[in-house]
């Protein structure tokens, strides 16, 4: 270790600050956040560190570099500044730097109210930004149907408008402006049209509300009843509009919520902006795990980074799961019941759903990424000491013990590999025994393994419960294997999921890709199994029925079925064809038997 590194790790403050790593080319490596500087820096310089990434940084830290804050809240603040402008290379970072859509009020006289991915310092109000474009559109359109604000860029400055230099156009002739350009309409009235639209944008619809009633009473007053119609009718679209982006209690306002899920590679983020029950803004994004961040460092990261890019001032946070940090003025709340519980719930519905097409998408374009995130969760779920890139299934089929098979079917990276399937028929077992069968066939296929050389899997799976998997692990241990290679049993019921010597079962979240290799390698075993038991059964009927013909032994009906496949077949065949498989004497009696009558 570098002699000046050393010194810095003996003198270093126990107050919240950030440090850096610069390595010997003083290339800055990671930036991160503490609570105690002293205690967190000295974590990294541990023996003991488990992940392969964190090894390979901390073995290239040259220097370090701290800056004490007063709260842990301003350390994490800091952080966040110095990643973005910096961008260190083992630094998680929310990667998607697209161009957003903004609503803009523009600062004019008469405002116009347009999209925009652009904003200008011009005093203009923007309002977003909106994660996806439709939504913005939607809302636009739904102002437009309410209000009639003009789209035209002229200059309508009040001497411009005295001075007549303006003639109204086609949106004032099909009824989509009312002409301010002619003086037809007053500022007042426009002013107080976008005051409204200005509390629709912000999830606030009483205002808008209430200016539309208004007018609606007005003109029924002047008996003006066809208007009043009209403005009825735009009260209807604005409800319509609130009923369906109300998914919550209304008295729930001004609030952010931060849901979130997460994998062995990456955590996904689904933020919603709560106004008045309303989610006025969503949006959801992935963040690459760099050295196996736990969720609580991850959401904190967010958490910052996307109030400071959708500018929000809420002084509520609803978050899954407590966090370690306190933010000023702000009330960080896990709610455990209630309208609050059901939109945490919504928004981590959202992530897991957006995790789901990202892997979708991933699993098109980079199949290998994707095989190797499954074996990584599988080998993490399961406590395995490595990935499971070979597993091996076993069921047994029987129907009251009769025509018995055993099916073992093999996955290679969570793939099946069928030329490696096999069949096992009981040597030992006498009658309908599951679990004696299971340990037979168990010894039998990794006695051969072992004496053929051949790789062993590093999963076994087995079709049962405890019971079935009590009498693999028998084999296994008589083998020498018990401990080398992971037996685990799943049963149908729950899918649960079994592991030797432990009365309790996993249940696997029933959207996890572990449980649903579980499945298909299960579900594949089933049917290979069932396909062979179907397969002896029906040979074992047809031999019985041709072996009650008098003076035909087992060697010619193997004869029989070899060449002509069906007992149907063998019914149909002329004495000539049956003479060239039996000879001639043998060949009368098989006819005579089918044609006598």
């Amino acid at each position: 270790m570098n002699p000046n590194l050393e010194l810095q790790l003996k003198t270093l403050p126990s107050e919240p600050g950030v440090y850096r790593y610069y390595d010997k080319n003083d290339q800055l490596l990671y930036v991160g956040k503490a609570k105690q500087l002293n205690k967190r820096v000295l974590s990294y310089f541990n023996k003991n560190l488990s992940g392969y990434r964190t090894r390979i940084m901390v073995s290239k830290i040259h220097r370090l570099e701290t800056t004490v804050v007063n709260s842990e809240y301003d350390a994490l603040l800091l952080e966040n500044n110095l990643i973005k402008e910096h961008q260190p290379f083992y630094n998680v970072m929310l990667k998607d730097d697209k161009s957003y859509p903004w609503i803009c009020i523009k600062n004019e006289d008469f405002p116009r109210i347009f999209l925009t991915r652009t904003k200008i310092k011009d005093g203009s109000e923007y309002f977003g930004p909106y994660a996806k474009v439709r939504p913005a559109r939607i809302l636009l359109d739904t102002i437009k149907n309410l209000y009639k604000i003009r789209t035209c860029n002229l200059n309508l400055a009040p001497e411009k408008i005295a001075e007549g230099k303006y003639r109204v156009c086609l949106e004032y002739h099909i009824k989509n402006c009312n002409g301010p350009c002619e003086d037809l309409e007053s500022k007042e009235d426009y002013d107080e049209k976008v005051e409204a639209i200005r509390g629709i944008i912000k999830g606030d619809f009483r205002y808008a509300k209430k200016y539309l009633e208004d007018r609606m009473y007005r003109f029924a007053a002047n008996l003006e009843f066809e208007k009043a119609q009209m403005i009825k009718q735009n009260i209807e679209s604005l409800d319509d509009y609130q009923a369906k982006h109300t998914v919550v209690n209304p008295s729930i306002d001004d609030v952010d919520v931060f849901g979130m899920t997460s994998d062995e590679t990456a955590a996904y983020v689904n933020y919603f902006k709560i106004r008045n029950g309303s989610i006025v803004q969503s949006f959801t994004t992935e963040i690459k795990k760099v050295l196996e961040e736990t969720d609580e460092d991850i959401l904190e990261e967010a958490i910052i980074e996307i109030r400071q890019k959708f500018l929000s001032e809420s002084r509520e946070i609803l978050i899954p799961f407590h966090l370690g940090i306190e933010i000023p003025n702000v009330k960080l709340i896990v709610p455990k019941v209630g309208d609050k519980k059901r939109i945490v719930e919504l928004s981590e519905k959202n992530a897991k759903e957006y995790r789901l097409e990202k892997l979708k998408q991933v699993q098109i374009v980079d199949p290998e990424r994707h095989t190797n995130r499954i074996m990584a969760e599988m080998q993490k779920l399961l406590h395995m000491p490595i990935e499971p890139r070979h597993i091996e299934g076993f069921d047994n089929s029987n129907i009251q013990g009769t025509n018995p098979v055993s099916a073992c079917v093999v996955f290679k990276d969570g793939k099946p590999s069928k030329a490696d399937y096999r069949i096992f028929h009981p040597k030992t077992v006498v009658g309908p025994d599951d679990f004696k069968t299971m340990e037979e066939v168990i010894y039998r296929r990794y006695r051969r393994l072992l004496d053929e050389g051949e790789p062993l899997p590093q999963l076994i799976l087995i079709d049962g419960g405890k019971g079935q998997l009590s009498s693999a692990v028998k084999s296994l241990k008589l083998l020498g294997l018990y401990g080398k290679i992971t037996i685990v049993g799943i049963a149908k019921r729950l899918e649960e999921i079994y592991f030797p010597e432990d009365s309790i079962p996993l249940y696997i979240d029933k959207k996890a890709e572990t449980l649903k290799i579980l499945q298909r390698v299960r579900d594949e075993a089933h049917r290979f199994g069932v396909k062979h038991h179907r397969t002896r059964r029906k040979n074992s009927t047809i031999k019985s029925e041709l072996e009650e013909i008098q003076g035909v032994g087992p060697k010619s009906v193997e004869q029989l079925l070899s060449k002509l496949k069906s007992v149907k077949r063998i019914k149909e065949s002329d004495l000539a064809t049956l003479e060239e498989i039996l000879g001639k004497s043998k060949a009368k009696i098989v006819w005579e038997f089918f044609n006598k009558n």
